[in-house]
């Protein structure tokens, strides 16, 4: 009964600061992610005031957070959409791989760390975060724009990218044979082409059992469905966020919209609990000696994304503006890069790895959204007079 009390107290304080971080922002201007992160770090380790008791419920939220972010991503689009956005831009999911791996592998390649290490730092350079980018997408009101199936494109690309990356990973970090790590790599795929098929071709029968007239019952039925895919994607070594994304891309027409609204303050609550969790699982004290390094990295692969957003973007014949604010959409990293940082160093594979990977992404998870608000204007204005 006490820890229940004091998981209450914890938890309402954080919500209840997230609302009046939330209401500044506002007033201020700017997004509200970087001040949610933010006040991660001062109730995280080594925080200022560590959180006791409710930090594996705000872990639980903050999984549910990005689930629900990319669910609702999903219903704006239908799967027609899905698969012409991907055919068209597959090129430019390979060049958004050859940019952006890149830089983390040549660093830790330069830096002595060896190639297991460096694999890792690929990963944690290349993938943009779902749930940062979803938010930014959503805040600013650019969910219509032109440019962004790109930047959904380009996200998708890389979360099944990430399903054959991951296994890979795992087992060059448990030091499994070729067949082992071939096996692994092939049941990742398999689940894949299975969540797409049936979320593509029998998207009609989904929503032939999700309809309801009534709105508690929708809500369950959409949140349900999200989750079990969710979990089911997790337990074959695929996204939890793809699986959420490709239900939402099942649904679509008037169920979409209901669905949309119903769960927008659902998803706005945990997706700031989202946030939050990100700055707890960071030790401040850590960063600060791995800082200049990060920010050296994060300037380099900021520049990468950009140019894959540009590229994309104008191969789809989208203006100048829309270019650069798809660049920009693709800038945070976050949820993964901080997994794939956890494993390498469970694994041991370098001391130095986790606080690199952590203050690299702690920079573009804050920075991100703040370009989006404050320089993509700037840009948007030299772009179009060029």
């Amino acid at each position: 009964m006490h820890n229940t009390a004091i998981l209450f107290l914890e938890f309402g304080a954080v919500v209840l600061g997230l609302g009046i971080l939330g209401a500044l922002a506002l007033r201020v201007g700017i997004s509200p992610i970087p001040l949610y992160l933010i006040a991660g770090l001062a109730f995280g380790t080594g925080g200022i005031l560590p959180l006791a008791t409710s930090e594996e419920f705000t872990a639980t939220g903050a999984e549910l957070g990005v689930i629900l972010l990319l669910l609702t991503l999903g219903l704006e689009y239908n799967a027609d959409e899905l698969m012409t956005s991907l055919k068209g831009n597959a090129r430019a999911g390979l060049v958004d791989l050859v940019l952006n791996a890149a830089p983390g592998a040549i660093l830790a390649l330069l830096l002595g760390w060896g190639p297991v290490a460096a694999v890792a730092m690929a990963g944690v350079t290349y993938a943009t975060s779902s749930g940062i980018t979803a938010k930014v997408l959503s805040d600013l009101g650019w969910i219509g724009n032109r440019e962004t199936p790109v930047v959904l494109s380009l996200l998708v690309f890389e979360d099944l990218t990430m399903a054959v990356y991951l296994p890979v990973l795992t087992a060059m970090l448990a030091g499994l044979s070729m067949v082992a790590g071939a096996v692994t790599v092939a049941i990742a795929l398999a689940a894949v082409s299975v969540v797409l098929l049936v979320a593509l071709r029998f998207g009609r029968y989904i929503e032939a059992f999700v309809a309801s007239p009534n709105s508690e019952v929708l809500v369950l039925k959409v949140v349900g469905l999200a989750l079990l895919v969710a979990g089911l994607a997790q337990q074959l070594q695929v996204s939890a966020a793809v699986g959420a994304f490709l239900v939402g891309i099942a649904l679509s027409g008037e169920l979409a919209e209901d669905a949309q609204a119903l769960l927008a303050p659902l998803r706005d609550l945990f997706a700031a609990v989202f946030f939050v969790f990100f700055g707890l699982q960071t030790d401040p004290t850590k960063i600060l000696p791995a800082a200049g390094l990060a920010a050296g990295l994060a300037l380099v692969t900021m520049i990468t994304k950009l140019m894959t957003g540009i590229y994309a973007a104008r191969r789809a014949g989208i203006a100048r503006a829309g270019r650069v604010r798809a660049g920009i959409a693709l800038i945070p990293r976050g949820e993964f890069n901080i997994v794939i940082a956890g494993l390498a160093v469970a694994a041991g594979a370098h001391p130095d790895l986790g606080a690199l990977a952590a203050a690299y992404v702690l920079i573009l998870a804050a920075f991100g959204p703040l370009a989006a608000r404050l320089v993509q204007p700037l840009l948007t204005r030299v772009a179009s007079r060029a």
